[in-house]
């Protein structure tokens, strides 16, 4: 398992590397687009399963929101989607977090169907716009939610005593949270001490506010990395699967590995739109 997980990520390194570094924008766009789209596509088998045409039919909504707001051209739009996700994860998420696994996807589905028509393409806009103000200021709020995951693993593997959310994911701690918190803490110091201080969301927080409010922001940004993470376990869990899908062996499905940024990345760009 662990060979064909090493296999699968040098994979998509060799995909990514060049679109992110030696292409033109749009590449990466258009790479952003297929995984939200792929990622949908999951989405409609969770809420929907044996529904060949939902499945089918549920990404081609997605990309027609995406494709329909490209084309009104209005920012305003836009940071409405964005707005309308936030608010859920603020929201709404903790409320169906609490209550684990005590209700039925069947009753939630058309809930469930609107929801990933919000919070897929609202993550793709957010992408977009955070790589529009620079490269290091996407990838250093990404590599927030990749570093909090990292430190929540191997702090809960050493450490791991309480469970955070035994009914939805019994394998995450809190000591583990608390791990990968911590490590966040560091790495965005880190950047904002040795990056020129307006290229990453950190960095401009600490010009913007200071150094506490900037932590403040890191503990949001990191919890709510959590809370996508959780969600997407319950969402499985309610429809009875491992995982979202196989497209990536070893790795299990897109979902399975863009959950924690389903949270942040909305909230990231509009904390940078606002600042």
């Amino acid at each position: 398992m662990l060979k064909t997980r090493v296999i699968t990520a040098i994979i998509l390194l060799a995909v990514l590397l060049p679109i992110l570094f030696l292409l033109p924008t749009i590449y990466l766009s258009v790479f952003f687009l297929i995984t939200v789209l792929l990622a949908a596509w999951e989405w409609g088998r969770l809420i929907a399963p044996g529904s060949r045409r939902g499945t089918l039919v549920y990404p081609l909504f997605c990309f027609l929101i995406i494709l329909g707001l490209l084309f009104l051209n209005n920012p305003v739009w836009q940071f409405a989607l964005l707005a309308l996700a936030v608010m859920f994860w603020v929201f709404n998420a903790p409320y169906l977090l609490a209550r684990g696994l005590n209700f039925s996807l069947e009753k939630w589905r058309y809930f469930y169907s609107i929801l990933g028509l919000i919070l897929l393409p609202a993550t793709w806009f957010a992408l977009i716009f955070l790589r529009e103000i620079g490269l290091t200021f996407l990838l250093s709020a990404m590599a927030l939610v990749w570093i909090a995951d990292i430190g929540a693993y191997f702090v809960g593997k050493a450490f791991g005593r309480h469970r955070l959310a035994a009914q939805i994911s019994p394998g995450k701690s809190i000591e583990g949270a608390l791990g990968g918190l911590l490590l966040c803490y560091v790495y965005a110091i880190l950047c904002s001490l040795y990056l020129p201080l307006d290229s990453t969301l950190f960095g401009v927080w600490v010009i913007r506010y200071g150094w506490l409010p900037m932590l403040l922001m890191v503990s949001v940004l990191t919890a709510f990395s959590v809370f996508g993470d959780l969600f997407e376990s319950q969402l499985k869990r309610l429809a009875g699967v491992k995982d979202s899908s196989h497209l990536l062996p070893g790795h299990g499905g897109v979902l399975d590995r863009v959950d924690a940024l389903l949270p942040v990345m909305p909230i990231a760009a509009l904390l940078a739109g606002l600042i």
